[in-house]
């Protein structure tokens, strides 16, 4: 692990296609479903007016990144194909490139055909690929093809299978060398633009992620992006015996800690509280460098 990072320097500039994303102060990535069975709902949208809606709320919050998904991954969700994920996918791509043109747009899929189609179709978008590259062996050598930032998830088998592989004997060191294989990987294949995500509720327990959180500013090896995807997880619903929907206060508590621990994006269900979150540590953390 100790190569993995000689050749890479922290990225405050991440380009996708003409646009550019500016992670100076960390940022927030809304997420919108196209799913119709998403473990949270308030995420969903089910048709152009609905997905229009959405966005616009989540980019007057302060959304820099709108986060598409098609494909449930939460675990134990259907399975779910090809050509359904697009048949979901496009129209709302589309119907945000049409009313958002300057928003930035991230796809949330691990299949290397998905993408292309999407941006044959509409052009560059960032990728938020769960697996890691480990569910389409295609994905790496298309993201570099197509010159697109890559979001890199630790996890483990399939949504469907993922809750069963939470028997780790050092479940730091087994992420970080995962982790470290992977951006060797992407840099091999010629991947310059790479967000690390730790996988917060991919073959993980509660334990297991909450030593995650309270360990993430040992990522800062990486001098790579870090995004903390936490938004409404079982982490939080198990600890305050919540449902989803009863779980944005511990969210954002989540998310502060996270900040606190070197996010630089913040993945959610509801923007303008984490917009906030993000001005108030920011705030704090200006003050505290001036005393």
């Amino acid at each position: 692990m100790e190569d993995s990072h000689r050749f890479l320097q922290k990225k405050t500039q991440l380009r996708c296609g003409v646009q550019e994303l500016n992670l100076t102060a960390p940022v927030v990535m809304g997420i919108l479903n196209v799913t119709p069975d998403s473990f949270f709902p308030g995420s969903r949208a089910g048709s152009a007016d609905a997905v229009a809606a959405r966005a616009h709320q989540m980019l007057h919050d302060g959304a820099a990144i709108i986060d598409v998904g098609a494909y449930s991954t939460r675990p134990g969700a259907g399975e779910v194909s090809p050509a359904e994920e697009l048949r979901r996918l496009c129209p709302a791509l589309e119907v945000l490139r049409s009313k958002f043109p300057q928003a930035m747009l991230s796809v949330d899929t691990f299949r290397a055909e998905v993408v292309r189609e999407v941006v044959a179709q509409l052009g560059a978008v960032l990728v938020n690929d769960i697996s890691g590259g480990q569910l389409d062996a295609k994905m790496f050598e298309t993201v570099a093809e197509l010159s697109l930032p890559y979001v890199l998830t630790h996890t483990r088998g399939t949504p469907q299978t993922m809750q069963q592989q939470t028997d780790y004997d050092d479940l730091m060191e087994e992420v970080m060398r995962y982790l470290s294989e992977k951006v060797n990987a992407l840099h091999a294949a010629g991947v310059s633009d790479v967000i690390l995500d730790p996988g917060f509720g991919f073959a993980k327990t509660t334990a297991q992620n909450f030593e995650l959180l309270m360990r993430m500013e040992e990522f800062k090896i990486f001098e790579l992006p870090l995004l903390a995807g936490l938004s409404r997880k079982s982490m939080v619903c198990r600890t305050l015996n919540v449902a989803p929907s009863e779980a944005l206060n511990g969210t954002t508590a989540l998310n502060m800690l996270a900040l606190a621990k070197g996010a630089d994006i913040l993945r959610v269900h509801d923007v303008k509280e984490a917009v906030e979150a993000v001005k108030l540590s920011e705030a704090a953390k200006a003050a505290w460098s001036s005393v």
